[in-house]
């Protein structure tokens, strides 16, 4: 049986790179931290539970509409392609329209190689006639795709609604390249639609803390990186609904005046005051439409759920 390649993309993540842009972020006068950052091993394994949870409406919003038009979906993708999954995670929702699509090449690319390394193999075993690589990435900035991927009709996937932790600037220019790269091919994207305050709040805070502890978790990945020492008891998890800029905001708050240090440079916090660590933008089907004839799409099939909470979307 043959068994999944793996391929990291250094330069889009070198050590120092990845250190200046959080001391950056850090320094700023709005402390930030990139969502990227969230995605380390335990942050995927924390991500892949909070999917579960009843409160978070993406996953059975999306798989609603993956079931219902499984066939639809395959018939505009086609088949014997490169399916091509950007932040694949647990790669359970690429593997969900397998036996419809039937690619002839997987790839998943994502910020954590290991959290691969640990799930493509069981993934190969289930589904040894398709080739499957692992490539770790930051795409976040630049789309730098391995040469060994085959040439072969490319069709990216990016479910989730994840192309809404970028500005519409950012998305934009991820979307320039991912059209750059399709090769005759397209996009399967993923996007949340604006909805009520109450089901935004109970899928971003969950009763559980589930997100809290994903928020959270990103301190102990920076102290990995940066040598810091940020003290998770000494923050808090809070959102923000911003409705001017139709997005939901990740923070964490500092419950006590703090001064956290790091090579070079240290930041006080007082009680209160915000880190931000993620945008989650949501869309209407007229706007992601108008995002994505900007990059270059010009053919759309679009899939809603029931209740309009979400929204698949097949680009050209």
């Amino acid at each position: 049986m043959q068994q999944p390649v793996y391929e990291n993309i250094e330069a889009t993540f070198s050590p120092q790179n990845l250190k200046d842009e959080i001391v950056k972020g850090l320094e700023n006068s709005q402390a930030c931290i990139s969502p990227k950052f969230l995605y380390d091993k335990l942050g995927s394994h924390l991500f892949t539970a909070i999917t579960y949870l009843p409160e978070y409406y993406p996953t059975v919003t999306e798989r609603e509409i993956f079931l219902k038009f499984k066939e639809e979906i395959a018939l505009s993708m086609g088949s014997n392609h490169c399916l091509i999954d950007l932040g694949a995670g647990n790669c359970q929702k690429a593997e969900s329209i397998f036996d419809a699509i039937k690619p002839s090449t997987y790839v998943a690319v994502d910020f954590s190689i290991e959290y691969l390394q640990e799930v493509l193999p069981k993934l190969q075993g289930k589904y040894p006639e398709i080739k499957m690589m692992g490539v770790g990435m930051d795409f976040s900035n630049h789309l730098s795709l391995p040469t060994s991927i085959p040439n072969i009709q490319r069709n990216f996937f990016y479910p989730g609604s994840s192309i809404g932790n970028f500005s519409q600037t950012q998305a934009g220019h991820l979307l320039d390249q991912i059209k750059s790269s399709s090769d005759q091919g397209g996009l399967l994207l993923g996007v949340d639609l604006m909805k009520e305050d109450a089901v935004l709040l109970n899928a971003y805070d969950d009763p559980l803390k589930l997100t809290a502890a994903f928020n959270l978790n990103i301190l102990r990945v920076v102290n990995t990186l940066i040598n810091s020492n940020f003290n998770v008891k000494d923050f808090r998890h809070t959102i923000t609904i911003n409705h001017p800029m139709q997005r939901v905001e990740l923070y964490l708050e500092a419950l006590r005046d703090v001064t956290v240090s790091w090579a070079n440079g240290t930041r006080s916090f007082k009680a209160g005051e915000l880190i931000h660590t993620e945008n989650s933008h949501k869309y209407s089907v007229t706007s992601i439409q108008a995002l994505l004839k900007a990059s270059g799409f010009s053919r759309f099939k679009t899939w809603t759920d029931s209740k309009d909470y979400f929204a698949l979307i097949y680009a050209q």
